[in-house]
C-alpha cells in the first residue's frame, strides 16, 4: 500500500476553530505533522516563533518568494502568509501526513500544484456562531471583526472547491471525523496505483500457471 504521507490542507473562517483542531489531531495521534505558515502579520498573546508561525518582517517574507521557498502564499487582511517548501517535501517523504492550515486563496494554489492534496473546509455551525467566536476571543477590535466577517461571506463562495466539509460543534467529534477522512484517503484507489498494478500482475500469472 501507499507508504508517502498525504498532504492535507485545512481552510476555515476565521474564528472556526480550524487551529484547535489541528492542535487536538496532533495530540491524539502521533502521524501527523503540522506545517508552520509564515507570516508577517504581529503575534497573538501566547503565540510563539516557530511554534504557531515563522513570523517574518514584510521584506523578509517577498526575500522568500523570490528564492522560491514557498508552496504557496498569499495576502490577507493586509498580511502576508505562506508555506515553506522544505519541511513539507521532507515529512511527506518520510510517510507523515502533512496539516497545512491555509486560507483560501493559498489551498486553491496548492491544489493547482499538487492535485492529490487532500482539501478539508473547517466551518462552526452557523454564522452567528462565527461571530460569537470571534467576538469571544478579545483579541480584535470591533472593525477586524467586521473585516474577517466579511471576508467569511466571500470564502462561503469557495467551500464547494474542497473535498470534504467539517462542520467543528464539537472538538472531540470534529477531530475524529478529520482522522477517519484522512485514514479513508490512505485507501483511495488513485493513491495506490502502484500496488494494485502488482496485485494485477500476480494474478495474471496465476492465470497463467
Amino acid at each position: 500500500m501507499n507508504k508517502k504521507g498525504i498532504l492535507v490542507v485545512v481552510s476555515g473562517f476565521s474564528g472556526a476553530g480550524k487551529g484547535t483542531v489541528m492542535k487536538e489531531l496532533l495530540r491524539k495521534y502521533d502521524n501527523y505533522a503540522l506545517s508552520v505558515s509564515v507570516t508577517t502579520r504581529s503575534p497573538r498573546p501566547g503565540e510563539e516563533e516557530g511554534r504557531e508561525y515563522f513570523f517574518r518582517t514584510k521584506e523578509e517574507f517577498e526575500r522568500l518568494i523570490r528564492e522560491d521557498a514557498l508552496i504557496e502564499y498569499a495576502r490577507y487582511v493586509e498580511n502576508y502568509y505562506g508555506t515553506p517548501r522544505s519541511y513539507v517535501e521532507q515529512q511527506l517523504s518520510m510517510g507523515k501526513d502533512v496539516i497545512l492550515e491555509i486560507e483560501i486563496q493559498g489551498a486553491m494554489k496548492i491544489k493547482e500544484k499538487i492535485p492529490e492534496a487532500l482539501l478539508v473546509f473547517v466551518t462552526p455551525p452557523s454564522v452567528e456562531e462565527l461571530r460569537n467566536r470571534l467576538v469571544g476571543r478579545g483579541t480584535e477590535t470591533a472593525e477586524v471583526i467586521e473585516s474577517r466577517m466579511s471576508r467569511a461571506g466571500e470564502e462561503a463562495e469557495g467551500m464547494e472547491s474542497y473535498d470534504y466539509i467539517l462542520v467543528n460543534d464539537d472538538l472531540e467529534e470534529c477531530v475524529e471525523r478529520m482522522h477517519q477522512i484522512i485514514l479513508s484517503e490512505h485507501y483511495r484507489m488513485e493513491r495506490n496505483a502502484a500496488f494494485v498494478q502488482k496485485i494485477k500482475e500476480e494474478s495474471r500469472a496465476l492465470k497463467r500457471s
